[in-house]
């Protein structure tokens, strides 16, 4: 079987790529620069702890190398401190929490890094990966779809047909993929902009980032954020004025002084300038993300980063949402449902964290009316853009999908857990198959339902004795005779689980369906809502339509590259080296 081709080596489709080989399936990575990614610290990355982990479950390990997690998080107004939160240094969930809802915890530390230092650690992945190639230098130019798969063609040295099972365009904000499907990208040009610093210094507040609103200083911007890096590096972002003069370096310079300055007792410590820019902030969002065989991701298909809601987060997640539904539709075919949920998914997400923002910006940016002027606003203000920072509350919170169209309709069987239906599950200590203790996210991303069943005391017993025991082996037989592939999981507890719970969670680490006990008819059910059905399950009619548009809806293909030039491009990605279907077994296993 063809690979997958990936347009674009930017972090989400590099990301992308590993996800994919990690569940057996080969990718050709399309490549227009020359492989090599310029350091800039001031362009760095935000991600919260759930991406940051899957980020590392791919084997990029400059994360822990180049990037820092924040021990903490302070919010100043003038020249008070409104708000300090102590972050969690986990990787996020942990095995204690509060039988009270409303009691406070630490929100997990976001990990900040330069993107550079992340796309360089993927790439560093990749060279141990037979499934993926990357070509450097190969700039698409057409695409065509037939009922078997998607042709491309690139210029550039490398220039050729190239053959695969699925596209994904992965390939920015000005995406030649989105613009060939003839896709529009409405939204909003410049939403913000900041001016950016990175450099060297000490301040205050060592590991832990800071947003200062209405600083007290002459001239100072409205907002102002610092973020540290490593080696007593930070980032310095300052808000600009809409339609405000060019940043000149002078101006720049004196910004740098007078904000040090301000934070450090009035004195301008010493510092090293390392890199500036001037970034600016877009909101759009694409109106289809999937034409057939054709997807769309990362900034393809989103644009949004004000009011602390991070961009390559969000491509990070399409990732998560979309590599587990193209490995299972290439080993294994899928219904039309399966795909598309991931359009249904993930664009409603965005949407929802794009809606956020455009109705907050009004109101933060001083534009609210009278709102902004009651009792307490101003403490809710802060508290709003602090929890879009840190990852939590509703423009920072990470999506769930209750709306998915793969979820399962209601049983009698089902019962509450803590974690919403369509939501992230928790990060809580279980044992694997083989005995061992790990975390439920080291489990994730590797192509299989898990089922965790909620087991109170098998901590303090030996495994042997339990695994033969109770509910275990009716559980383990109801697991065999699903019908997508699925993996055992055992906790001590889980948040609101009562004993003997039995959760279904997708590869991507959302809760599909909760149960009180083993009911092996409604797990079945909901693992085949969770995998889209069968393909079997789409109307016949339907999928023939699909089959005749595929290869003209949206597409601006050459006419000389047709059925013909399809069997070409075959033969040439065989005699390139790309893996095909005769080897796929031998790359598998």
């Amino acid at each position: 079987m063809d690979p997958v081709i990936i347009v674009g080596a930017g972090p989400v489709g590099l990301a992308l790529s590993l996800a994919l080989a990690a569940q057996g399936v080969p990718s050709v990575v399309l490549d227009e620069s020359a492989g090599k990614d310029e350091p800039r610290p001031a362009r760095s990355v935000v991600l919260r702890a759930d991406m940051a982990a899957m980020v590392e479950r791919l084997g990029c390990t400059t994360l822990r190398d180049e990037g820092v997690r924040w021990v903490g998080w302070r919010g100043m107004r003038r020249r008070q401190l409104v708000r300090h939160l102590t972050l969690d240094l986990g990787l996020g969930g942990t095995e204690e929490w509060s039988e009270d809802p409303a009691a406070p915890s630490a929100p997990a530390a976001p990990l900040h890094i330069p993107q550079h230092a992340l796309a360089r650690g993927l790439r560093a992945a990749i060279a141990h990966q037979k499934l993926i190639r990357l070509v450097p230098e190969a700039r698409l130019d057409t695409i065509e779809q037939d009922r078997d798969g998607v042709v491309a063609h690139t210029r550039g040295p490398a220039g050729t047909w190239w053959r695969g099972s699925h596209l994904v365009g992965c390939d920015g904000a000005r995406s030649t993929v989105r613009k060939l499907l003839g896709i529009r990208f409405p939204g909003r040009t410049a939403v913000e902009r900041h001016a950016v610093a990175a450099l060297r210094t000490e301040l205050p507040w060592p590991g832990e980032a800071l947003l200062h609103r209405q600083p007290p200083w002459r001239g100072a911007a409205d907002e102002i954020t610092a973020r540290p890096l490593p080696d007593g590096v930070w980032r310095i972002d300052w808000l600009l004025p809409p339609r405000g003069d060019l940043v000149t370096p002078d101006a720049l310079i004196a910004r740098i002084r007078e904000t040090l300055a301000g934070w450090c007792d009035g004195v301008t410590p010493p510092y090293e300038l390392i890199d500036t820019g001037v970034h600016t902030l877009h909101h759009r969002l694409a109106r289809r993300w999937r034409v057939d065989r054709v997807l769309l991701a990362g900034d393809a298909a989103h644009l949004l980063g004000a009011v602390g809601t991070q961009g390559l987060d969000e491509g990070l997640r399409d990732v998560d949402n979309l590599a587990w539904k193209l490995a299972h539709t290439w080993h294994h075919g899928a219904s039309e449902r399966l795909l598309d949920s991931y359009q249904s998914e993930r664009r409603a997400a965005v949407a929802h964290r794009l809606r956020g923002a455009d109705q907050s910006l009004p109101v933060l940016r001083g534009g609210g009316g009278l709102r902004t002027y009651l009792p307490g606003a101003a403490r809710g203000h802060d508290a709003l853009l602090t929890d879009g920072h840190v990852g939590r509350g509703p423009l920072g919170a990470p999506p769930a999908y209750p709306h998915s169209p793969l979820a399962p309709p209601y049983t009698e069987g089902r019962t509450p857990v803590g974690t919403p239906e369509g939501a992230p599950v928790e990060d809580v200590r279980v044992t694997a198959p083989d005995g061992t203790t790990v975390r439920l996210r080291d489990r994730l991303g590797q192509g299989r339902l898990l089922v965790l069943l909620v087991a109170p005391g098998t901590g303090v017993w030996d495994r042997r004795h339990w695994r033969g025991a109770g509910v275990m082996p009716r559980l383990e037989e109801a697991v065999a005779a699903l019908p997508a592939k699925a993996e055992v999981l055992v906790a001590e507890a889980y948040p609101g689980a009562p004993a003997h719970a039995v959760l279904l969670v997708r590869p991507d680490g959302h809760l599909v369906a909760a149960f009180a006990g083993v009911h092996p008819k409604e797990l079945y059910a909901a693992a085949d809502a969770a995998r889209g059905g069968s393909p079997a399950d789409d109307p016949e009619d339907e999928q023939e339509d699909k089959q005749e548009t595929g290869s003209k809806t949206g597409t601006k293909a050459d006419a000389k590259a047709g059925a013909k030039s399809g069997k070409k491009a075959a033969a040439k990605v065989g005699a390139a080296g790309v893996s095909t279907g005769s080897d796929r077994t031998a790359d598998m296993h």
